[in-house]
């Protein structure tokens, strides 16, 4: 008996380049066409999370240069991820119309073929992952050379000579929770609360991450952003806002908060919002910085672009004697727990200190030779 081909998937077009906003106005069932170049793991775990029937990519979803996880996560999902040559359906699909997309990469709109691509399977992808595995030491290579280019530019982030305002919330000697919208974000928010309600923390959202904790039924004290990515009931909810300027000056998210009719203050940098967010808790004096979303592993910091890269690396470098990563201190927490939250905390900052430790004396000739 001859197997009939599986129905085309229908659903409805919503279009976005930037995937990060696109995610909040995904549905179930919707298909999504991005133009993402090397998808990354934090925007395939938003479309998985609206539950998206199909993702298609106007972009190689693969990176070439590293193993990014995006693409795998979506398939061992089950979204159907096409890449399709061009960006042509930006301009031939509207958002909100009816799509029809099959197994083998045809997109339909009433019946007529506006796209085909390439699907990208599981096994497929498990296979390029470990590939990219094998290759990840000339991804190394020129993360480390484009970190040495930035550090120039960017090397206040390392000498401490980032000049700050006058901030209405306190951070001195206390303990910080600086919140980024990154992987997993919100399992570890789940696995902090112990931490939370015994420390009370101050709690720092970066950007739209502010979202996901007034869903989890926290408030943050701050939020820090170039405010795109955050709705305007989180912008509302009372927090101190710090709007992240460019270092001349320039703050696209400024005219939204004015609009809104929002208090707000300044800040000129160099680097990420989540960076500014790190440095202002260390540079007001708190005593313990736990991030929860952060990029920590080799793969995270690659998949940043060299800039994000590049800032990230240096700000872990100034701050990293207070820094711990949530992941870890929730995992202990899970294994072991009964220890006294103090004494895993206290573990998890030897264990970031040894890392600074071992970063530092080998890659100490890189900082001077960026700084001479």
């Amino acid at each position: 008996m001859r197997r009939s081909e599986p129905r085309p998937l229908r659903g409805r077009a919503r279009l976005g380049r930037r995937t990060k906003l696109l995610a909040k106005r995904l549905e179930p069932g919707d298909v999504a066409i991005i133009d993402h170049p090397g998808l990354d793991r934090v925007s395939a775990e938003d479309m998985i999370a609206a539950r998206v029937g199909a993702v298609i990519n106007t972009s190689e979803s693969l990176s070439e240069s590293y193993p990014n996880l995006g693409p795998l996560l979506l398939a061992e999902a089950g979204v159907l991820l096409i890449d399709v040559p061009d960006d042509a359906l930006f301009e031939h699909c509207r958002d909100g119309e009816l799509l029809e997309v099959t197994s083998g990469g045809e997109v339909r709109r009433d019946g007529e073929l506006v796209a085909v691509g390439r699907v990208l399977h599981a096994a497929e992808l498990r296979a390029e992952t470990r590939a990219r595995r094998d290759q990840i030491g000339a991804a190394l290579e020129a993360f480390a050379l484009n970190t040495i280019d930035h550090m120039r530019e960017e090397r206040e982030l390392v000498a401490g000579r980032l000049e700050l305002p006058l901030l209405a919330s306190d951070f001195r000697e206390r303990p910080v929770l600086v919140v980024v919208r990154g992987g997993g974000y919100l399992d570890d928010l789940r696995a902090l609360r112990p931490y939370i309600r015994e420390v009370r923390p101050i709690i720092v959202a970066v950007d739209g991450a502010v979202d996901g904790l007034l869903d989890a039924g926290l408030r943050p004290d701050m939020i820090v952003g170039d405010m795109d990515s955050a709705s305007d009931r989180a912008l509302g909810c009372g927090a101190e806002l710090i709007v992240h300027a460019y270092a001349d000056g320039h703050a696209p998210g400024r005219g939204r908060l004015e609009r809104l009719g929002l208090e707000h203050t300044l800040v000129p940098a160099p680097g990420t919002s989540e960076d500014v967010a790190l440095l202002i808790a260390a540079e007001k004096g708190a005593s313990l910085i736990v991030a929860v979303g952060l990029q920590f592993s080799l793969v995270e910091f690659l998949e940043r672009g060299r800039r994000g890269a590049a800032s990230s690396f240096l700000t872990r470098l100034r701050i990293g004697e207070i820094l711990v990563d949530a992941r870890g201190l929730s995992r202990l927490q899970r294994r072991e727990p009964r220890w006294p939250l103090r004494g895993v905390a206290g573990a998890a900052l030897v264990a970031a200190v040894a890392i600074l430790v071992w970063t530092a004396l080998g890659l100490g000739h890189v900082v001077a030779l960026a700084a001479g």
